[in-house]
């Protein structure tokens, strides 16, 4: 995930053409060649109407029929449950039917569909070489002479599906293949959306995926941003972000922390001045406002500029103009205002310590960036990604985190935010030897105190039965796979390595939720 833009890029060109080297050696059309053989041949040899071969979709309980008599590729989807087709796939068993249309099932919205009516069927699963999968099925549909299919006709598909089995695997992985290239396509696109001079936004957390949605949005919407935030929350990252994704990325990004600059130089700060202008004007300069010509104007801690700026500075954005300090001359400007701060600027102007006319026109869109502590999947990404790059600033060589020191940064506050997490990284990264992990004893006092008293807080063990202190384990196990699933139980069981109906039982079992 540290990999900036133009070597990502690079790594997925290397990757297509080694992708492509693989497909061409396989001769994927004569893979699909032969099975298409297969389905125009077996309605001969078995003396039946119809041939069609289904395939398994990679990851999914997709069935789709990919080659028939009659038929283009996946023009039918079977599916898993109510069709002869699923139960010999789910099975791995044959199933002759010899009276199949008076019998329910995906047959008869398959007639409805094609017009074609299945007195009786024959049907053998497809199995991987290795034996110990299903990958598709091969379906005989009504025999010529109208005679009932045989435990023999069944030995001979059953023999023909051997012989299929690698042709439907390998384009299975093919499509597979082709599909996970596409998702790393996607993922390196992302990365250069959320990648700000090789430093990489980390959204991991379903809030801030929909921070960076917004960036991408408004980054070439010409309109002003105010983003807000805890510091060290990142909301400077984010300003360049929608500046560096937006049309005046070739232009200047002009940072200021209006915190850090005494109230008697802020007009000349932003406006700049003229020769003599005041008391140590040597010289003319220009101002913030001019340094950001046809770019960006990046104002952090906004609060904390002095009232009697203000108004000139409500001028200034509202007129696109304005002038230096001992000068009548008015200077057009043309710029991108993002502002950022970590009040509520709406308390400062009830309180009097903010123009409520320069509030409502500094932005049209605000964006809060939510602290580390509520955005808790993004700590060890974010964790991994200082590492990295702390470990090539340093030149050194520190193999990952302990499990102990991954939990507690999991668990800890970070009062901090991110800026707290990067510098307890670097820390740690300068304390630890080459080809050594991170352990928790390196870690700052305020983690370790956090980590004791959070040791010494937790309850003492109900029991030390074994049972119970299972039951204990999954009922947290089951609650944490809940939560990261939104509330889907479906996806909570995916998680679980469980089935639906395994989860429903253990839910009702612990009367947890309903099932």
């Amino acid at each position: 995930m540290t990999t900036v833009q133009h070597s990502a890029k690079k790594d997925l060109a290397l990757l297509k053409r080694q992708l492509a080297q693989v497909a061409n050696s396989w001769g994927m059309e004569d893979f699909k060649g032969s099975v298409n053989f297969f389905a125009s041949i077996l309605p001969k040899l078995m003396r039946v109407e119809r041939c069609t071969i289904y395939i398994m979709e990679m990851g999914s309980n997709r069935i789709c029929s990919m080659f028939g008599t009659g038929l283009k590729e996946r023009e039918i989807e079977a599916p898993m449950e109510g069709s002869l087709v699923g139960r010999v796939i789910t099975t791995g068993q044959s199933i002759i039917d010899n009276e199949l249309a008076k019998h329910p099932g995906f047959h008869n919205h398959a007639a409805e569909q094609t017009g074609f009516i299945s007195r009786n069927t024959l049907c053998s699963p497809i199995i991987t070489s290795g034996g110990n999968k299903v990958s598709g099925a091969v379906q005989l549909l009504n025999t010529i002479d109208g005679r009932p299919f045989t435990k023999e006709d069944q030995e001979q598909l059953e023999e023909v599906a051997q012989f299929l089995s690698i042709s439907i695997e390998s384009i299975v992985i093919n499509h597979e293949i082709i599909r996970i290239a596409g998702e790393l396509e996607e993922e390196v696109d992302r990365l250069a959306k959320n990648t700000v001079r090789g430093n990489l936004i980390i959204a991991e957390s379903p809030s801030m995926t929909e921070i960076l949605e917004i960036v991408n949005v408004v980054s070439n919407t010409p309109v002003n941003v105010m983003i807000l935030g805890e510091n060290g929350t990142g909301k400077e990252l984010i300003a360049r972000l929608i500046h560096e994704n937006g049309q005046r990325k070739t232009k200047p990004f002009v940072p200021v922390n209006c915190a850090c600059i005494p109230e008697h130089l802020v007009e000349s700060e932003f406006f700049g001045h003229e020769k003599g202008a005041f008391t140590g004007a040597d010289s003319s300069r220009t101002g913030r406002f001019e340094d950001a010509s046809g770019g960006t104007l990046f104002l952090d801690e906004i609060a904390e500029m002095p009232l009697t700026t203000q108004p000139k500075f409500l001028r200034a954005i509202q007129e696109q103009e304005g002038s230096r300090l001992g000068s009548n001359k008015t200077i057009s400007y043309d710029l991108r205002l993002i502002c950022a701060t970590n009040k509520d600027l709406s308390i400062e102007v009830d309180n009097g310590r903010f123009r409520e006319d320069l509030f409502f026109r500094l932005f049209s869109v605000e964006i809060t960036i939510p602290p580390l502590r509520q955005r808790r999947e993004d700590i060890l990404p974010l964790a991994l990604h200082f590492l990295d790059k702390t470990n090539k600033h340093f030149e050194k060589h520190v193999i990952g985190f302990s499990s102990d020191v991954l939990d507690l940064f999991e668990q800890y506050p970070w009062p901090g935010n991110v800026r707290q997490l990067m510098k307890e990284v670097e820390r740690l990264v300068a304390l630890t030897p080459d080809d050594h992990e991170i352990i928790l004893a390196r870690c700052s006092k305020d983690l370790q105190s956090f980590q004791s008293k959070s040791f010494q807080s937790d309850k003492p063990l109900k029991s030390l039965s074994i049972p119970d202190q299972i039951e204990d384990l999954e009922k947290k196990l089951i609650a944490k796979a809940l939560k990261k699933a939104g509330g889907n139980k479906t996806v909570a069981a995916k998680l679980l390595n469980l089935t639906r109906q395994g989860l429903g039982k253990k839910l009702k079992r612990y009367e947890l939720v309903s099932s």
